[in-house]
């Protein structure tokens, strides 16, 4: 279930999924295809929030006190069958990632979704040889993603 807690100035919209150009049964159907190809059995929450949210998550679970993109809770093992994890998502960085790859907020919070999947399914790009970039590139051409979280970083470090 992917669940859509606006920021403030969109709130007040009676229809904050129109107001932000989203549409709830496509993303659903994009996180159900992406789980299936990362090998996820379990539900997956999506929590789709602010800057504020994600900072104090981010603070409280990874001791960061900034906001951050995508945040990734796996469940238990013993759970992973049922529920594989929640996912939380910053939808003011979406959008600001969003305006600087030149495509929609929809699209990018595909390629965030992807990425946390990626981790509720133990991957860590900060941890592996290479192995999550690899798989997320693969995952990208299949599910038509524009550049990941991964080769954004790869390719700006290749800049310097």
């Amino acid at each position: 279930m992917i669940t859509l807690e606006p920021p403030r100035a969109v709130a007040a919209d009676s229809d904050a999924w129109r107001a932000l150009g989203l549409s709830h049964s496509g993303l659903s159907r994009f996180l159900s295809s992406a789980r299936s190809h990362v090998g996820l059995r379990g539900e997956v929450e999506v929590l789709l929030a602010d800057d504020r949210t994600l900072k104090s998550l981010n603070r409280q679970y990874r001791g960061k006190n900034k906001a951050t993109d995508v945040l990734s809770f796996p469940a238990a093992p013993e759970m992973a069958v049922v529920h594989a994890g929640d996912l939380a998502i910053s939808l003011e960085t979406a959008q600001r990632q969003a305006d600087e790859q030149g495509h929609t907020l929809a699209t990018e919070l595909r390629v965030l979704m992807l990425h946390g999947l990626l981790h509720l399914h133990g991957m860590d790009h900060e941890t592996d040889e290479g192995e999550m970039a690899e798989h997320e590139a693969v995952l990208r051409r299949k599910l038509r993603l524009p550049n990941g979280l991964i080769a954004r970083v790869e390719a700006k470090a290749a800049r310097r």
